[in-house]
């Protein structure tokens, strides 16, 4: 397989690092927050202007758009989770069950309920309807940094720095495995579409590759020069794309997990600093990417067969 890459448009206007992004309000939408404190929401057809869309006092991690409900989470350093109703434009609750930055928030509608992770080595649950407090599970005494759903065998996998990935049961969130996946922190966890592998990412800058059946290490691969900060799937799951604090994006079959491009500064224009997130929009294709330069980076991928 063969692919092409192409810079379309570089999105400025945060005044520091970006740390996350996550989907917009419609297909073509995508919302960005990092160090400045702000979500903006950008559009992937204009390419031109930010719509500010909230301040926060404290530097942003984590953003989880809920279109079932029309809710913005924004996840802090100081380890509250805002909720943000879009409808009304005001924030209507602050969750404070975080001592530390929340490094990433999910939510699942078959299990109606928002899972947050943090630096305090936290796993927390709450009900989607009401916010309730459901569990705190202290998992260990480094951070907690990524979440997974895998609704193929109903699993949630968790990253943390103590190196280990858990497994829990989706519904009961009983832990069903536990295992060491690299040798200095775990930082991410992303189910293949197919249900089949979990792919993890390490400070160690090793892309793991796991078997779902009895988490079995299949494939590692020394990806990066440095930490592995994200991995996304393109929408037709034939390429998969990891991000790195070694300020490249790289390109990979997901069928072979064979290296197929490295996006960097100077061939293709790319990130001056760490890459800290992806999305690969279902939005033409785009494979968009944040990092510690302040800029969002707009890419073309297609796939060249080769017969």
């Amino acid at each position: 397989m063969k692919i092409g890459v192409k810079k379309i448009a570089t999105l400025t206007g945060h005044d520091e690092s970006i740390y996350t992004l996550d989907k917009g309000t419609d297909e073509h939408l995508i919302f960005s927050g990092g160090g400045d404190k702000i979500i903006a929401q950008w559009s992937l057809k204009n390419f031109q202007d930010k719509k500010f869309v909230a301040s926060f006092p404290s530097v942003l991690y984590s953003i989880c758009y809920i279109p079932e409900k029309e809710l913005l989470l924004g996840g802090t350093s100081n380890g509250n989770v805002h909720i943000l109703d879009l409808k009304k434009n005001k924030i209507i609750k602050i969750l404070k069950n975080h001592t530390s930055l929340v490094f990433n928030i999910k939510y699942s509608i078959q299990t109606n309920c928002i899972y947050s992770v943090g630096g305090d080595g936290n796993f927390v649950i709450y009900t989607l309807d009401t916010f309730a407090l459901l569990k705190v599970k202290k998992l260990c005494n480094e951070k907690v940094r990524d979440i997974d759903f895998n609704y193929k065998t109903s699993e949630i996998a968790v990253a943390s720095g103590d190196c280990n990935i858990r497994i829990f049961d989706l519904k009961t969130l009983q832990e069903k495995k536990i295992f060491i996946a690299h040798k200095i922190s775990s930082n991410v966890v992303r189910y293949s579409p197919n249900g089949k592998f979990l792919l993890t990412g390490g400070r160690d800058a090793n892309l793991n590759i796991w078997q779902v059946e009895n988490y079995e290490l299949i494939k590692s691969i020394s990806a990066h020069d440095w930490a592995i900060y994200d991995i996304a799937y393109s929408p037709n799951s034939n390429l998969f794309a990891t991000a790195s604090r070694d300020k490249t994006i790289k390109i990979w079959d997901s069928k072979t997990f064979q290296l197929l491009e490295v996006i960097n500064k100077e061939k293709f224009d790319g990130h001056l600093y760490s890459v800290n997130k992806l999305i690969w929009s279902y939005y033409n294709n785009y494979l968009i990417s944040a990092g510690d330069d302040r800029a969002i980076i707009i890419w073309e991928i297609n796939i060249n067969k080769i017969s």
